[in-house]
C-alpha cells in the first residue's frame, strides 16, 4: 500500500500509522512528506475494529489463513448467545495478552512469523493491553460478529482465540475491518485509486485529538528553529502533548508547555 502511494504521488516520503493484517480491510492512515513525523502520535491512539470469529476451529495463525489445529464443540453443541455475550463482557479492561505466534514481534532480532513459518514453536511473552469496549453485534453459530476498541499493540486475532478458549471450543478470526484510529474514521478515508496530492488532508487532522495552542508569527519562527518561545504561564501547562498552530490554522509543531514555554518535540514548519 505504501509503495503504491509513493508511486502515485511520486515521492519517497510516505509512511503509515499501523499496518493491517493481509486479510484485513478498512482504514490505513498514510502520512506524506513532513507529516510522516507524526506517525507515533497517531499510533498511540485507540483503534476500533469490526470483526467476525468462527467458534469451534483453532488455527495456527489465529485467523482463517492458518493451518487448522483442532477445536470443536461439546456434545451439547455451540455455546449459547448468553454465554458468548458474558465472556465478551469479561474480556473488557486492562489485561495481559499473548501475541499470536504469526505476528511481527521480534524474537532475538527475527520476526516471529518467520520463525513460525520455518516450523519453530514460538510462544511470545504476554504484553499488557486494554480492551476499551467490546460489543456483540451478531451471533449465528458458529460465527460471532463483534465491534471492539483496543489500545495500541492489541491483536484482535488474539481476542478471537482467547474467546474460543474461554468458551472451551476454540476459535479463530475470519474477518477484520479497521473502522477508526482515534478520531480518524473510515468514513473520511478515500480509496487508493483516488489518492492525489489534492486529496490529501492537512497534517493537523492527524493530531486533532491533542489540545491546540495558537502561536503568532514570531513564536512560530522560533519553534521552526527549534527554540522554546514563551507562550504564557499556565497556558496548557501540564496538559501533556499539545499542537502549536499558526494564525492561518497550519500545524507548526507538536510538543509540551512547561514553565510558560513551548517545548517542541516534532517540528513541521515555521510559521509566519
Amino acid at each position: 500500500m505504501v509503495a503504491r502511494v509513493r508511486r502515485l504521488l511520486k515521492t519517497r516520503a510516505v509512511g503509515h500509522a499501523g499496518t493491517l493484517d493481509p486479510f484485513a480491510t478498512g482504514l490505513l492512515v498514510v502520512l506524506v512528506g513532513r507529516a510522516t513525523r507524526l506517525a507515533r502520535f497517531v499510533e498511540q491512539q485507540p483503534k476500533r475494529y469490526t470483526a467476525t470469529a468462527r467458534l469451534g476451529v483453532v488455527t495456527a495463525t489465529d485467523d482463517l489463513t492458518g493451518e487448522v489445529l483442532g477445536g470443536g464443540f461439546a456434545p451439547a453443541g455451540p455455546p449459547s448467545g448468553e454465554q458468548v455475550e458474558r465472556e465478551l463482557r469479561a474480556m473488557l479492561g486492562r489485561q495481559l495478552q499473548r501475541p499470536p505466534a504469526f505476528s511481527a514481534k521480534r524474537v532475538e532480532g527475527v520476526r516471529s512469523y518467520r520463525r513460525a513459518r520455518q516450523g519453530e514453536t514460538v510462544v511470545l511473552p504476554e504484553v499488557e493491553v486494554e480492551i476499551h469496549d467490546l460489543e456483540l453485534l451478531d451471533y449465528a453459530p458458529p460465527l460471532v460478529s463483534f465491534r471492539v476498541t483496543v489500545s495500541p499493540g492489541t491483536y484482535v486475532r488474539a481476542i478471537a482465540r482467547d474467546l474460543g478458549q474461554r468458551l472451551g471450543c476454540g476459535a479463530h478470526l475470519t474477518s477484520l475491518r479497521r473502522d477508526a484510529i482515534g478520531g480518524i474514521t473510515l468514513e473520511v478515508a478515500i480509496p487508493l485509486e483516488a489518492v492525489t496530492s489534492d486529496a490529501l488532508r492537512p497534517p493537523l487532522d492527524a493530531v486533532a485529538h491533542l489540545p491546540r495552542l495558537t502561536v503568532d508569527a514570531a513564536q512560530g519562527r522560533a519553534i521552526g528553529f527549534g527554540q522554546r518561545p514563551e507562550v504564557g504561564a499556565g497556558v496548557l501547562e501540564g496538559r501533556g502533548l499539545v499542537t502549536a498552530v499558526d494564525l492561518a490554522g497550519h500545524l507548526v509543531a507538536v510538543g509540551q508547555v512547561a514553565a510558560g514555554r513551548f517545548e517542541p518535540q516534532v517540528v513541521l514548519e515555521a510559521a509566519g
